[in-house]
């Protein structure tokens, strides 16, 4: 956290509000954080207890990538708040699209397609250079 706000801090210049919000400029930078972590201790050797330590080029453990978390968030933030929330109600919450239709007062077919769209954008965004999955 300290690292993202100190990096911010610096490039404080380079922020352009036509780009995008400063929500999604943090998180870019959090990403770039996290990334850089990541990349140097993959040059560290490691040490196991059965052997000598094994060099970069052996394949990690099994760990979920932080990144993958990171863009989702990013992702959303980029979202409208009608598809965000649609979304977040479906498949984090939990909510039946009858559910939130019935909680919301909104259609349960604008919340498919509100859904669906978001849902679109996210695989977009994670699939773009320099997304999550890249």
């Amino acid at each position: 956290m300290q690292e993202t706000f100190l990096r911010a801090w610096r490039a404080r210049d380079s922020f352009d509000p036509a780009k995008g919000g400063e929500r999604t400029w943090l998180f870019a930078i959090a990403r770039n954080v996290i990334a850089d972590a990541l990349r140097a201790r993959e040059r560290l050797p490691r040490v196991s207890a059965s052997g000598p330590p094994t060099g970069a080029g052996e394949p990690a453990a099994e760990t979920p990538d932080p990144l993958t978390g990171l863009g989702l968030t990013e992702a959303l933030a980029r979202l409208p708040d009608e598809q965000r929330e649609a979304i977040v109600a479906i498949h984090l919450t939990g909510y039946s699209y009858a559910e939130l239709s019935a909680r919301c007062g909104v259609p349960v077919a604008t919340l498919r397609t509100r859904v669906f769209y978001g849902l679109r954008a996210i695989r977009g965004h994670l699939d773009e250079p320099g997304g999550a999955r890249a």
